[in-house]
């Protein structure tokens, strides 16, 4: 039996069933030093980590309250006598669940077979270099394979939001099995923080995506530096948002090597997002009727945000925009859709921000008309978030445009936006998803740029 915690403090998990899905639920304690108790909530299967919680109490009796007021949830429970259980009722947007909540050590965590493990084969250095022009300082890893000489290296570009350089995402970390992957097959990697995220400074969200293609400049400028990198040899890999950023930066440049793109969009932001919607919904059960309403407010709502130029104007606009979608709801749907229209309030300020702005009306095949290096496209065939059929159509066709013969381009089988071999797609599978990247994914990303570097 484990002992009864001194107090409240520390780790309690329990698991939410959810229509038939269990999601582990994470609840960390801590005390400041006037006495006062502090509190987040991690749900690690849906990817969400550290969220507020807004007051956290224990009284007498052993009850133990808790509310994210961002999220309409709370939890009140009692602890057992022995302390180190909490039985009560997690309640969100009117609908109450059971929870049980156990005290431990540390959160338990689902196996990540691929995750290399120290000590590593391979040299690993903790480095730092600036983009001058962004006015900021970005930190990585630079991962050198063993033995002399000068190494082809591959600059690994994230997707969207703050990412660490491991692009930690859903419990898995995916840039740090790809670059494991690599080095090992003599391929320097250089992996880094996000603006804002780690050791690197700015903020990724007041950011663009030409804002980080020059930090990925920087990154090229700084792997020219290191004498254990071959200066001809110097490529980029970006997955999701990275692969729009990537052929920016290869449109401007005759000294990039190769380009591979992972989840890459080759269409317009408004056009993905719309896809992305309509898929998502699908593959969650909604009916045609209610993935066509979704697509008519995902529309209006971009139609504010392309012509209003006024910022608090757009808010209004799309506050009204949203309260009549919510209108034309079943009685049903509106009960559902509460946590929805509670959310998209908080999302305003986001879809306002220049990174949104950009990403929504940026058409990326102009860029990639101009890359004329080796393109590597590569998508999975159950990617709900950046389709594959229609984007690496796009792509494909952007390149032939511009005359690009030296091209991939590849749909692979059953794997997801994550490159995770998958049932569904559906982002519920990622984070229970053993496996990081397939092994067919690693294979062929590894193989090809040894061929190019080679040739």
């Amino acid at each position: 039996m484990t002992d009864k915690p001194k107090a409240i403090e520390g780790v309690w998990e329990g698991k939410l069933k959810v229509g038939g899905v269990e999601l582990r639920l994470v609840l960390r304690v801590s005390k400041d030093s006037d006495g006062s108790l502090n509190a987040s909530v991690d749900s690690p299967d849906q990817g969400a980590m550290g969220l507020k919680v807004d007051s956290i109490e224990l009284d007498d009796d052993g009850v133990t309250r808790f509310e994210m007021k961002t999220l309409s949830a709370k939890f009140e429970g009692t602890r057992d006598e022995v302390g180190n259980t909490i039985v009560g009722k997690f309640t969100q947007a009117g609908t109450t669940l059971p929870l049980v909540l156990g005290w431990q050590e540390r959160a338990s965590e689902l196996p990540r077979p691929q995750e290399p493990q120290k000590p590593y084969p391979y040299r690993a250095d903790e480095v730092r270099y600036e983009n001058k022009a962004g006015g900021v300082t970005l930190a990585g890893t630079l991962t050198i394979p063993t033995g002399q000489g000068s190494f082809p290296a591959a600059l690994l570009i994230s997707g969207s939001g703050p990412q660490d350089r491991d692009e930690s995402l859903f419990g898995h970390k995916p840039f740090l099995v790809l670059a494991d992957y690599l080095t090992r097959m003599g391929i320097a990697v250089l992996r880094v923080d996000d603006r804002g995220v780690g050791g690197s400074t700015g903020q990724t969200r007041t950011s663009t995506s030409e804002d980080l293609a020059g930090d990925v400049e920087a990154g090229v400028a700084f792997l020219k530096t290191r004498p254990e990198v071959d200066r001809a040899k110097i490529g980029l890999i970006g997955h999701s948002e990275g692969g729009i950023i990537a052929p920016m930066v290869a449109a401007q440049s005759a000294e990039i090597a190769y380009v591979v793109l992972m989840a890459g969009p080759g269409l317009p932001g408004e056009a993905i997002l719309i896809l992305q919607g309509a898929l998502v919904a699908k593959a969650e059960g909604k009916s045609d009727e209610q993935i066509a309403e979704n697509r008519e407010l995902q529309e209006r709502i971009f139609e504010i945000i392309r012509s209003e130029k006024d910022p608090q104007a757009a808010e209004a606009r799309m506050r009204l925009t949203i309260k009549d979608g919510l209108t034309r709801l079943s009685a049903v749907d509106k009960e559902a859709a509460s946590v929805t229209a509670e959310f998209v309030e908080a999302q305003v300020q986001a879809v306002q921000s220049p990174w949104f702005r950009f990403f929504l009306t940026y058409d990326p095949r102009p860029a990639l008309r101009k890359v004329k290096c080796p393109v590597l496209a590569l998508n999975g065939e159950k990617d709900l978030q950046v389709p594959a059929r229609e984007n690496l159509a796009a792509i494909e066709g952007a390149l032939k445009v511009g005359h690009n013969p030296r091209m991939t381009v590849k749909e692979l089988p059953k794997l997801n936006h994550l490159f995770q071999t998958s049932e569904t797609g559906r982002i519920s599978e990622y984070a229970r998803n053993e496996e990081t990247i397939a092994p067919i994914a690693l294979e062929l990303i590894g193989s090809w740029i040894k061929e190019q570097v080679e040739a």
